[in-house]
């Protein structure tokens, strides 16, 4: 158990810093563009709204995404660029991270344990596991590719 705690508590300071680090720079970026010639775009109205709903209801959205793979750094950059008051940010930055440390302390360990176990007693199997994971990963990708390369772009075809 130990070993796990301590595992966990590297892993909770790591995604403190790093996602405590991508709401400031998003933060930062927000602030510079609205001095920048995109201000006169980004107090439209509509982007107002959306910032202002963003700031009061973004906190569970923060949380969960860092029970997500991919979405999390969007997330909290967005926070950030978007103004998310700390009161609000900081309490969804601390459990998601909290959660995050957890499962990658327990069951992504354990994962990399087995698979080094597996590498270790049964080299043939563990080398055919990564292949056909690699496999099933590039197939997934060639075929969002392709589906994203024919679905029409409503954006060219306003133009």
């Amino acid at each position: 158990m130990g070993k796990i705690a301590l595992t966990a508590g590297a892993l909770y300071v790591i995604v403190l810093l790093r996602a405590g680090g991508t709401f400031a720079i998003g933060w930062l970026a927000g602030a510079g563009a609205r001095r920048s010639r995109f201000a006169g775009r980004i107090s439209s109205a509509k982007f107002v709204r959306a910032e202002r709903a963003i700031q009061r209801w973004g906190a569970p959205v923060v949380a969960v995404s860092f029970l997500t793979v991919g979405f999390q750094t969007a997330a909290n950059f967005l926070a950030g660029s978007m103004r998310m008051p700390l009161p609000r940010y900081l309490p969804a930055l601390f459990v998601g991270g909290a959660a995050w440390a957890l499962v990658y302390a327990t069951v992504g360990i354990g994962a990399l344990e087995v698979l080094g176990r597996l590498f270790a007693e049964q080299t043939a199997l563990g080398v055919s596991a990564v292949a056909a994971l690699l496999a099933v990963c590039g197939v997934v990708v060639y075929r969002r590719r392709k589906a994203a390369a024919s679905t029409p772009d409503p954006v060219a075809e306003q133009s």
